[in-house]
């Protein structure tokens, strides 16, 4: 029987939080026909045997970029529905059916929705959480997060897969392309997903982003969106030129004086401010002051290493690489690498 819906789940030494992904999944589908495609990235630890287990097909591909694994298991896939679900990730209870329902408009080329923290997760994670914007019901967006996304084969197959030579943000891309195709993208709060990978710490927050940011620019000014991709480009170089302006300001002084340096702290401090009120207004877990503070140590993190990102490439390896980090920040690091969020305003 071909299966209705195909599960292409990249992983790289992530075997318990994989094995919690592929229970949730086969609790959703229920009597649904579904197949489970998991392309392992040559893992060293159980991943490849907890899917096994689990009755998926497995690929290894070790060493190659997330964009090559997703391709690789939408190859291998049979149905016409393809969910490309990443190994952190838990589905919520009528996920597949909810797929099911919204793919019946023929118009809709992708549906996904944004990410939620895990409820027991740090301040950091619940914090990091306010960057994502969620409508209700269904609406039309012009991104929707790779790990947590459908697609129909068609539409998916018209843009030639994801674009296997960009290290991060292939999910904006691919959006960007599936839209200049005529396909709608749709966000649907009913395929909710938790993500386990959000950064539990400041530590893993910066290098996760300095890393996850390197192609952002790249990506971004290809098929400019309008205001709302505004930020995404302006916030990262206007981070980078007030840290530019500080250090250069500081060298220069004794031949210009203070004010380049002044210029420069005062760029970053609107920065911090904007981006703070933005986390403040839509977070709302712990008294005001307290979250105030929060807000501005997440705020500033995140611009400050989307801003070196610009000309700073780090490796994948790098976001679990502090001889300081939590169990669960090196955890974090080991999971396929995922696109959590764009800059949202």
């Amino acid at each position: 029987m071909t299966p209705a819906l195909s599960f292409i789940i990249p992983v790289r030494n992530d075997a318990v939080r994989l094995r919690r992904c592929l229970d949730t999944i086969r609790s959703t589908t229920g009597a649904i026909p579904a197949e489970i495609v998991v392309v392992d990235n040559g893992s060293v630890d159980d991943s490849a045997a907890v899917a096994r287990t689990a009755g998926a097909r497995v690929i290894v591909m070790p060493d190659v970029r997330v964009s090559v694994l997703r391709n690789a298991g939408a190859r291998a896939a049979a149905a016409d529905l393809l969910a490309f679900v990443d190994a952190d990730h838990e589905l919520a209870p009528g996920w597949t059916q909810a797929a099911g329902v919204i793919f019946a408009d023929h118009t809709v080329g992708a549906a996904g929705a944004q990410y939620h923290a895990p409820a027991d997760g740090t301040w950091v994670q619940r914090m990091y959480d306010g960057f994502r914007r969620r409508p209700s019901g269904h609406q039309p967006v012009n991104w929707l997060p790779s790990g947590n996304l459908v697609l129909r084969r068609v539409a998916f197959q018209s843009i030639e897969g994801f674009d296997e030579s960009l290290v991060t943000c292939e999910d904006v891309d691919l959006c960007q392309r599936l839209q200049a195709k005529g396909w709608q993208l749709l966000e649907a709060d009913e395929l909710r997903s938790v993500h386990h990978g959000d950064p539990a710490t400041l530590g893993a927050l910066f290098r996760g982003e300095l890393w996850r940011g390197q192609d952002n620019l790249r990506v971004s000014v290809r098929a400019f969106g309008g205001l709302r991709d505004l930020p995404s480009i302006a916030f990262p170089i206007a981070t980078l030129c007030g840290l530019l302006a500080v250090a250069g300001g500081l060298v220069a002084w004794p031949f210009v004086g203070p004010l380049p340096m002044v210029a420069g702290l005062l760029l970053l401090v609107w920065l911090l401010a904007v981006r703070t009120a933005v986390l403040f207004r839509r977070t709302s877990t712990t008294p005001a002051l307290l979250r105030l503070f929060q807000a501005m140590l997440v705020a500033g993190t995140y611009d400050l290493a989307r801003g070196c990102a610009l000309v700073v490439h780090a490796p994948h390896e790098l976001r679990g690489s502090s001889p300081f980090a939590s169990r669960s920040t090196l955890l974090e690091s080991s999971a396929a690498p995922t696109n959590g969020t764009r800059e949202q305003g």
